[in-house]
């Protein structure tokens, strides 16, 4: 499976990814906002790949977990994800992480853009689904950028560092993406 935009290549995810994601995943203002927290150890983050595969190879594929690279370096700058849900829903959830290097240069809204429309188009799925923590603002921005609404907040859904945070709750439809285009 071959995605790309003009900046960035998706690959899925592998094991050979480890020490890329470890990083990611072990730097405090990307973890900011999640829910895993930073995982004590490199067997940690193998554990949460792992994990990821077995979505990734079932039959049908049930999640897309691809690590996203710079086109013109092949540099590792993130990640981005769509986990699908019961099949006749049709509906998935997406979630992303960038490094923090390459935060504010379009690089979240540019992978999710196409992640809804391989979505969209090649899955035929009919409702996607995304959720961030509510002071996460960046986050915010990047789902209404795209076209995703606002469809509510769940209180104190997120338990981040120990405290129950707020979570808005929001969501594009098929209909929805191929009208803003």
């Amino acid at each position: 499976m071959k995605l790309q935009t003009d900046r960035l290549n998706f690959r899925q995810v592998s094991i050979d990814d480890i020490s890329n994601i470890h990083e990611l995943h072990s730097l405090s203002e990307t973890d900011k906002f999640n829910t895993l927290g930073i995982p004590k150890t490199i067997q940690d983050t193998e554990g949460i790949i792992n994990e990821w595969l077995v979505g990734q190879n079932a039959k049908p594929q049930t999640s897309y977990i691809f690590c996203l690279d710079l086109v013109d370096t092949n540099q590792f700058i993130g990640l981005i994800a769509l986990n699908i849900g019961k099949p006749n829903y049709k509906t998935a959830e997406v979630w992303y992480k960038i490094h923090l290097d390459h935060w504010g240069q379009g690089y979240a809204s540019e992978a999710l853009t196409k992640l809804l429309d391989f979505s969209f188009n090649e899955i035929k799925l009919h409702r996607i689904e995304a959720g961030c923590a509510v002071e996460n603002i960046a986050s915010s921005k990047v789902l209404e950028k795209v076209g995703m609404i606002r469809e509510g907040i769940k209180r104190k859904k997120l338990p981040i560092r120990g405290e129950w945070k707020d979570n808005y709750f929001y969501a594009i439809l098929d209909e929805d993406f191929y009208s803003s285009k």
